[in-house]
């Protein structure tokens, strides 16, 4: 049975499942349904969801908390690290459906020694020229699923009203001790794209 986990929370991964090396991080969202106004809006139509494109992405970090170099953040445009050891499966644009948008698979064995963190955002494209903003979404998630059995391991809700947020910091996965932990993060940030969010790193 999956834990499901409270923001702040922090659990092993990898002590007391040994061998456990492949994940598959799934991330979803809905859009909210907006409801139309005026009169046509009232006859025609009831509610509409907001197109809106988020988009998940992966820092892999230094023990500082840097990012090394551009082919360390893998995202809609770079969908594979140089190591292979995170694989991003493809950019959702629109979050429509249920279960993950977005999937990244990991191989913990193979993520390089001088990359200590994984750090897990989603960011809204275009969200400033859009006028977006992750009040616009609801039901956003993040679970980790074991590679060799399709077992949810835990899953985190980001429940809190992320309004005026354009990003948001997920969770991290992070070395500690010889072993990998998970971290709920859900920090809302203002950054207004991808670039932005990085010049922290």
């Amino acid at each position: 049975m999956a834990i499901s986990l409270q923001k702040g929370q922090r659990v092993d991964l990898t002590k007391g499942n040994a061998g456990l090396s492949k994940l598959m991080i799934g991330l979803g969202w809905d859009p909210v349904e907006q409801k139309k106004g005026g009169l046509f809006g009232g006859l025609l139509g009831g509610a509409k969801a907001a197109n809106i494109d988020c988009d998940a992405s992966v820092l892999m970090l230094s023990e500082t908390d840097k990012l090394m170099n551009k082919s360390n953040l893998i995202y809609f445009g770079n969908l594979r690290s140089s190591c292979g050891s995170v694989v991003h499966t493809g950019d959702n644009l629109t979050g429509d459906g249920d279960g993950d948008d977005e999937q990244i698979i990991v191989d913990l064995g193979r993520i390089p020694a001088n990359i200590h963190k994984l750090l897990f955002f989603v960011n809204i494209y275009d969200a400033v020229n859009r006028r977006q903003d992750f009040g616009m979404i609801q039901n956003a998630f993040i679970r980790v699923v074991n590679g060799s059995n399709n077992q949810e391991m835990l899953r985190y809700n980001l429940s809190e009203n992320y309004a005026g947020k354009t990003a948001l910091m997920v969770a991290e996965i992070y070395r500690h001790g010889g072993e990998w932990k998970f971290g709920a993060i859900g920090e809302g940030t203002h950054d207004g794209s991808l670039g932005e969010v990085i010049k922290r790193y």
